[in-house]
């Protein structure tokens, strides 16, 4: 049973904050690399940023499985998305809608998630992960729907083997995960058409 004195509040205006910060994962989405801020005032629990916690509030709900990294699992996140958002936690990645990752945390491979399938390739997982910065990291460059011949990102944090992932992932478009990467208040999204080059320098 929560202790729901404990808990920290959600959204100030749950149908306002969640609209806001749902057309702002989707602008993220809909244009690879650009930044997107998350306005609304919202304090997150122990693990989570401001924009990860704005998204498990806006995104998840009873009929999303959320699979959390092992560090969010045995904290207080599991109560506090369950009384705001109703949100079962699984174990299993490979049928979970989303999952998180905190900041620093090991990222499984790719390929342990739901991948969608030929008919229904928006069954498969999309993933949020905290980076130490979105800025300032080994520049990437970025091609394909929703960008202007290209464009740059330098998050701060990505796993070593975050291109080969990728690679993998790319390849099995129309399935295949989609990436927010979170800090502070901000975000990235990297849906899967995206594609992702090393740069030198």
């Amino acid at each position: 049973m929560v202790a729901t004195a404990t808990l920290l509040p959600g959204f100030a205006d749950p149908v306002f904050d969640a609209q806001a910060v749902f057309r702002a994962a989707m602008d993220a989405l809909a244009r690879p690399g650009t930044i997107q801020q998350i306005g609304c005032p919202l304090t997150p629990p122990k693990g989570l940023c401001a924009a990860s916690a704005a998204l498990m509030l806006t995104l998840c709900d009873y009929d999303t499985p959320v699979y959390l990294s092992a560090a969010l699992a045995q904290g207080v996140v599991p109560g506090w998305l369950g009384f705001h958002a109703g949100a079962k936690i699984t174990s299993d990645k490979s049928t979970c809608a989303f999952a998180f990752f905190e900041k620093g945390s090991t990222l499984p491979a790719f390929g342990h998630f739901s991948q969608g399938t030929q008919d229904y390739p928006d069954r498969s997982t999309t993933i949020i992960l905290e980076v130490a910065s979105l800025e300032g990291g080994a520049r990437l460059s970025l091609s394909g729907p929703g960008i202007n011949g290209a464009t740059e990102i330098a998050p701060l944090g990505l796993p070593a083997t975050f291109l080969d992932q990728w690679r993998v992932n790319r390849a099995l478009f129309p399935r295949g995960i989609d990436l927010i990467l979170t800090c502070s208040n901000r975000l990235i999204g990297l849906p899967r058409t995206v594609n992702i080059k090393a740069l030198e320098g």
